[in-house]
């Protein structure tokens, strides 16, 4: 069988796949399950076109790890073929642990573990999976970069840093889809610009005007797309619908669901139950956008007011309307929007506290207490983005504006 595959990307073109094992590791469930989850949640409420899938992002994110291997052995970087292909396929199963709808998951139904813990565990079982007499542990060296582990940490930089694969592609990749110019990047003139000195990675003096621009993009993304207050408004409906089904559920009371949410809605899930082989990791990945959408659509025309209520308005985008706040809310206010909503919906008001939530939003452009992202000039010297920059200020870079909102359902 040909497992040296083509695929046609609308974002970087043909896509290749290096190695039969890539291939392997790409049709597994897991890997394929990506296609059933939206790379931006519920940003196409905004956006119509952001119906890209976690799984496009991850083979984009490969292409360019490719891409960018390949520069570093031009520049003499001694990369061997397993790592070569190891690299690869880290970044290709980087996104495995993500539930529906991005990070909702980790605010409701799962507790106490994050995206990154669970994509530790499924590359595990995929590990598992791939095994056989002459390699016990195909994935080995692919865990090890991923966990930053591996011996040679530029590897983990290209996979995961404030100047890395993920971020370039994400950022070309949702502007694409969502129709909008402030995230496109120069992915391929910064991984042409890229080298590596003492197993630290940096960027070469003549590509600083490429990396201020994917800072920039990043900032201008975060605003316009990812926090958009619509998209937040709708991840906040979803928080309440969930979270008020988990209290039904608590309750005995029947919900329609699939196995998979039934698993989650009905019981508690430690994160200890959560490894490589067990019940829950396997319940988990039988999760995608369809199981929360349709126990959406049924809970419609369930008993429950609140829950029916929240999930008529979802689906019909009758969102939550947001307003921005100089302070928070205070105890008078909530028992003000607490009567004024058991009113209007003829619920108690103590269920009338999920018609209405306090949020803030914070946006993150560059850490100093990350990784850098660092700047090699001719004469040998190393200087860190704000301080080589003439126009991007540290202070600017790393201050985290945030944005303080209520927001309530309408009436």
């Amino acid at each position: 069988m040909n497992k040296r595959k083509i695929i046609n990307d609308p974002v970087f073109g043909f896509l290749t796949l290096p190695s039969d094992k890539v291939y392997d590791v790409l049709q597994h469930p897991l890997v394929q399950r990506l296609s059933r989850i939206r790379q931006l949640g519920l940003s196409y409420y905004v956006y119509p076109g952001a119906q890209h899938s976690r799984f496009s992002h991850s083979l984009g994110a490969m292409h360019l790890m490719q891409e960018g291997l390949n520069m570093l052995r031009q520049k003499g970087v001694p990369i061997s073929d397993e790592e070569h292909e190891s690299a690869q396929i880290a970044i290709l199963l980087h996104d495995l642990g993500h539930g529906p709808f991005s990070h909702v998951l980790e605010h409701t139904l799962v507790q106490d573990i994050t995206h990154e813990q669970v994509s530790r565990y499924m590359m595990e079982q995929i590990d598992h999976d791939l095994a056989t007499s002459d390699c016990p542990h195909p994935l080995a060296m692919a865990i090890a970069i991923f966990e930053n582990t591996y011996p040679r940490r530029f590897f983990h930089r290209l996979l995961s840093s404030q100047l890395d694969v993920d971020r370039m592609d994400y950022l070309c990749r949702d502007s694409f889809f969502c129709g909008v110019q402030e995230g496109r990047v120069a992915s391929e003139r910064l991984l042409k610009m890229l080298t590596v000195v003492g197993d630290h990675l940096v960027v070469e003096q003549k590509g600083i005007y490429s990396v201020e621009k994917f800072l920039v993009a990043r900032r201008l993304m975060y605003w316009q797309v990812y926090l958009h207050k619509t998209s937040v408004a709708a991840e906040q409906m979803l928080i309440k619908i969930l979270s008020r089904a988990k209290q039904l559920a608590a309750r005995g009371e029947a919900l329609f669901c699939s196995p998979a949410l039934h698993y989650f809605l009905y019981q508690r899930v430690p994160a200890e139950a959560m490894h490589a082989g067990s019940e829950a990791l396997d319940m988990y990945a039988l999760l995608d956008d369809s199981d929360v959408l349709s126990a959406i659509k049924a809970w419609m025309s369930h008993e429950d007011k609140v829950l029916a209520t929240l999930c008529d308005m979802f689906i019909n985008r009758r969102l939550f309307r947001g307003s921005l706040r100089e302070e928070p809310i205070g105890k008078d206010e909530a028992e003000a929007l607490c009567r004024r909503y058991a009113k209007a919906f003829q619920v108690t008001e103590q269920d009338a506290e999920y018609f209405f939530v306090e949020h803030i939003s914070t946006g993150n452009t560059y850490s100093e207490k990350a990784d850098s992202i660092d700047i090699l000039y001719q004469d040998g010297q190393v200087k860190d983005i704000g301080e080589a920059s003439e126009i991007l200020d540290l202070k600017l870079l790393t201050y985290k504006p945030q944005k303080r909102y209520l927001f309530e359902a309408r009436i």
